[in-house]
């Protein structure tokens, strides 16, 4: 489990010192009540901590340098209480590196009709303090979420709790790193990108390894390790009498499980948050890794197959965002259609690797040819996918950008048994139709490889985009293929 609660956001009120001593302790006071009721709200995931109210130029350029500077606090949350010139703000806005949301709430909820005055007024300005601040943001054309609403409002703690998970993924993606076994797969495009554009815009790196350097550690892996890694197996999965201890395909598992230890062992070794790896390049290894990548990522690693390190980024961010929420994220692939006009579906899975925190009931391991790869029999878990809402998520490098894609999809149970199939598999209807879509998704550029995500919305993934400062675009139940290619269009203008 990832800790969000480990991460900050500081709550940050500006004033000025026009109004005197009484008036700004009780903005003080106010301003310590609203981030305590954040910080308990239980749709926010982050602790919200009160930073003392800013004055001045040099008392907001001062925080906004510690909030820079401080390894926890992973964005701002600005808020008025009264008026406070927003020139004061440049110097500091200037500088900040932390995401920013700024909060437009006051105080109180219902203006009191009876014994309102001067004093209350003067007190309570957020309605047009708020606006001088957001003049100037959007005159430095800064980016920033804007939540409306009184501070106790569930919606307002939602949209706050959505922004800080995406807080949170672009905290993590900060100077983390990201290995690839061997290269891309030969000739796709889509899984391939600038790595080194990709490290500017988003702050990981990703760097290649030899598979010969994975298969160093993967022989000094005992057989006491890979002992009680199997034993674990078999009290969690269900395994048939021919994959244990003894059978006519233990060979296979114990392969799989000594892939797996060295796997992890290689990742924690060199802090690494996620790989990917291709079955074009396994020289000196027995199997493709399937189990291992499968439990890996469950265990919080970022993962795609082929060489995707995007994605595999991705999934890692999704991980993050997602953390503590009820459902999974995982790697994924549009792998085949049902194209029935009365109940049009399609069938997600890859070759070995869906993470097994997305299965709704006990998995099964297996050992199944591969009939890709030229090793031997790979072991992996097979399992249904449950049904619900859920997107899918693909990060695409358009050559002068990145676009973030996803299309918003609602998963349904399997209804039929798929005994040939022995992978991994979910069924989800796109939205808003199949044929809208898919025809948007190809338009758009998106990959065949994608994070899917039974927890997050496409709020999430929007904040996230906005923070790392890349083109977003959603297809969802309100999509028509008009309005998206003059989407495309305008945004080709814009980013050019």
């Amino acid at each position: 489990m990832i800790d969000l609660k480990t991460l900050e956001v500081w709550f940050i009120t500006g004033s000025q010192d026009l109004y005197g001593e009484e008036t700004l302790k009780q903005v003080a006071i106010h301003s310590q009540e609203i981030a305590a009721g954040l910080n308990t709200a239980g749709q926010i995931p982050v602790t919200v901590v009160y930073k003392p109210v800013v004055k001045s130029t040099d008392e907001i350029y001062n925080t906004i340098a510690e909030a820079n500077n401080a390894a926890n606090c992973i964005g701002i949350i600005t808020w008025m209480h009264t008026f406070s010139p927003a020139k004061m703000w440049i110097r500091g806005l200037g500088i900040l590196k932390k995401p920013m949301l700024h909060l437009h709430t006051q105080f109180n909820r219902d203006i009191p009709w009876n014994s309102i005055d001067m004093d209350f007024m003067n007190l309570n300005q957020s309605a047009h303090g708020d606006r001088e601040f957001g003049f100037m943001v959007s005159r430095m054309r800064m980016e920033r979420k804007v939540v409306v609403g009184h501070w106790k409002e569930a919606e307002v703690a939602e949209q706050i709790g959505s922004w800080s998970r995406a807080a949170a993924a672009w905290h993590d993606w900060q100077g983390a790193k990201f290995v690839r076994f061997g290269d891309n797969m030969r000739y796709v495009a889509v899984t391939d990108g600038d790595k080194v554009e990709a490290e500017l815009q988003f702050g990981f790196s990703v760097n290649t390894h030899g598979v010969g350097d994975l298969v160093a550690v993967i022989n000094n892996v005992t057989d006491a390790q890979v002992n009680e890694l199997i034993a674990e197996y078999e009290a969690t999965y269900d395994m048939d009498a021919s994959l244990r201890k003894g059978g006519a395909k233990h060979q296979s598992v114990y392969d799989a499980a000594k892939i797996e230890l060295g796997l992890r062992a290689f990742l924690e070794a060199g802090n690494f948050k996620g790989f990917s790896d291709t079955f074009e390049d396994l020289h000196g290894m027995i199997q493709l890794p399937g189990i291992a990548a499968q439990r890996l990522m469950e265990s919080g690693y970022g993962f795609a197959g082929e060489g995707d390190w995007k994605t595999a980024a991705l999934v890692r961010a999704c991980k993050v965002m997602g953390s503590g929420l009820a459902g999974g994220n995982a790697f994924m692939e549009d792998y085949t259609y049902h194209f029935d006009p009365s109940n049009s579906l399609v069938l997600g899975s890859h070759m070995l690797e869906v993470d097994s925190s997305l299965a709704s009931g006990k998995p099964t391991l297996e050992v199944h040819p591969l009939g890709i790869g030229g090793k031997a029999d790979p072991a992996r878990l097979v399992f249904n996918v449950a049904g619900g809402p859920a997107l899918n998520a693909s990060l695409i490098d358009m050559g002068n950008r990145f676009r973030l894609l996803i299309n918003e999809v609602e998963a349904v149970e399997p209804t039929n048994e798929l005994p040939n199939l022995p992978v991994a598999r979910v069924l989800w209807k796109p939205l808003p139709d199949m044929k809208t879509a898919c025809a948007a998704w190809i338009y758009a550029g998106g990959a065949h490889h994608t994070a899917y995500s039974q927890n997050l919305t496409a709020e999430h993934l929007y904040d996230f985009a906005s923070i790392a400062g890349v083109e977003f675009i959603r297809i969802g139940k309100d999509t028509r293929i008009d309005q998206l290619r003059n989407e495309l269009k305008w945004n080709d203008r814009f980013y050019k």
